[in-house]
């Protein structure tokens, strides 16, 4: 079960987290054991349960994020580009970069400028810079609700806060074929976690995966 997934390190964590079923593929696994989440989160980095990392914002708990990027795999291909919405610790935004590679570019975004210039120094700390360097991620402050059109379209978009219903601008955002992970609904109460994917033609196939509670999303 998910929330006995709980380690003593960030390795026993991930291999909680295959055990007990929440994360399955090769690709992901790889991802997550690559990032060390004791460098994203001081408090109980290993615990699975969300933890407050300031602004009044948290780090989801790891089987929330096993479980979106399980649902985000098949659209974080090599070469892929994604946006991470609400980009926090910057933790789920280098398991994305990690996964489309260096011919890929994920863009995390956040509403908070501490929480970004935080985000820098935990990719620093985890000894994963050259993702920076080389331009495969890219963290930067900005309205998640109005996502960054500059550098889309996305095949994956990850939201990790709650919007009362999908922005718009995500929308328009996200690649034909592409795929977007959000939770939506009230503040901390009613929500659920939506898969939305784009088809070919342009229309959207929306799937509930699970009920969840989430920070709201914030904008500038």
């Amino acid at each position: 079960m998910a929330w006995m997934s709980h380690g003593r390190d960030n390795m026993s964590l991930v291999n909680n987290l295959l055990k007990n079923g929440v994360i399955r593929s090769t690709e992901v696994v790889s991802a997550m054991k690559q990032v060390d989440r004791g460098n994203y989160s001081s408090d109980g980095p290993y615990v699975d349960a969300p933890m407050g990392i300031g602004c009044g914002q948290t780090i989801s708990a790891p089987h929330m994020h096993g479980m979106c990027l399980e649902a985000l795999k098949d659209h974080l291909k090599p070469g892929n580009r994604a946006l991470d919405i609400g980009s926090g610790s910057g933790i789920m935004s280098a398991y994305m970069a990690l996964m489309v590679g260096q011919h890929g570019k994920v863009v995390g975004l956040d509403h908070w400028d501490q929480l970004v210039n935080k985000s820098l120094d935990n990719i620093r700390r985890d000894g994963k810079q050259k993702l920076i360097d080389n331009g495969q991620l890219v963290l930067l402050v900005g309205d998640g609700r109005q996502g960054y059109p500059s550098e889309g379209p996305y095949d994956a978009i990850h939201v990790g806060a709650a919007a009362p219903s999908v922005p718009r601008d995500l929308v328009d955002q996200l690649a034909a074929g592409g795929r977007m992970i959000i939770p939506v609904g009230g503040t901390f109460e009613g929500q659920t976690l939506e898969q939305i994917d784009k088809l070919e033609d342009g229309s959207l196939r929306k799937h509930t995966i699970t009920g969840v509670r989430y920070v709201p999303l914030c904008g500038k």
